[in-house]
């Protein structure tokens, strides 16, 4: 009697492992196909990829893969702003070997990569707490921060900084822009008939 209970008990065991197994990588598989489709025809396809795969947050709707793009615009911009700060009290030093006109460059970039992570922040609280009765203007506001955004980066690549800077921005520049598309790609998917979670609610 113990041997027939032992062995059903593994069998069972088996059983919801496997089919367990089984569903996790059914939505992986899913994951990875909306991931894929999201991409394909943004800016910059394979890093859209790349990024979005290494994300460890929610992928599982067009509006999740847009906030984790913005996520990840998000902290690239907060990493070169660090970056840029710590880059202009070196640069006005007493051993500092830029001209005037690169620290004045320098000093220009940093705040614009300032107001990028402003306009960024922005931008990810409006997706995080979307309304159907306001959805139309959240989606138009948090285009044009993420547009403001871009523009600030252009701008600071306009000035005259050094190179390893202007290679940080452009990273920046590049992964906003995936998420530029990402974001439009929801608002155009939405036609009126589509119910939008009031998320604003679910967070209180």
């Amino acid at each position: 009697m113990q041997t027939n209970l032992t062995l059903t008990t593994l069998f069972l065991y088996f059983f919801i492992s496997t089919f367990s197994t089984s569903i996790l990588a059914h939505d992986e598989a899913q994951t990875q196909d909306l991931v894929h489709s999201s991409c394909i025809h943004s800016r910059y396809p394979k890093l859209c990829l790349r990024t979005l795969s290494n994300y460890t947050g929610p992928t599982k709707s067009p509006l999740d893969i847009a906030q984790a793009a913005l996520h990840i615009s998000l902290a690239h911009a907060k990493r070169v702003s660090k970056y840029l700060r710590s880059s202009k009290s070196e640069a006005h030093g007493s051993n500092s070997s830029l001209s005037k006109r690169q620290q004045a460059g320098l000093s220009d970039c940093k705040e614009q990569i300032a107001d990028s992570v402003d306009e960024l922040g922005r931008s990810l609280e409006e997706l995080q707490h979307l309304r159907p009765e306001t959805f139309r203007l959240q989606m138009s506001n948090a285009l044009t921060w993420v547009s403001a955004a871009l523009t600030d980066g252009d701008t600071c690549l306009d000035g005259n900084v050094r190179a390893d800077v202007k290679k940080r921005v452009s990273d920046v520049a590049r992964v906003t822009s995936n998420a530029l598309y990402l974001i439009n790609r929801v608002g155009q998917s939405w036609n009126g008939k589509h119910k939008v979670k009031d998320s604003s609610r679910s967070k209180n």
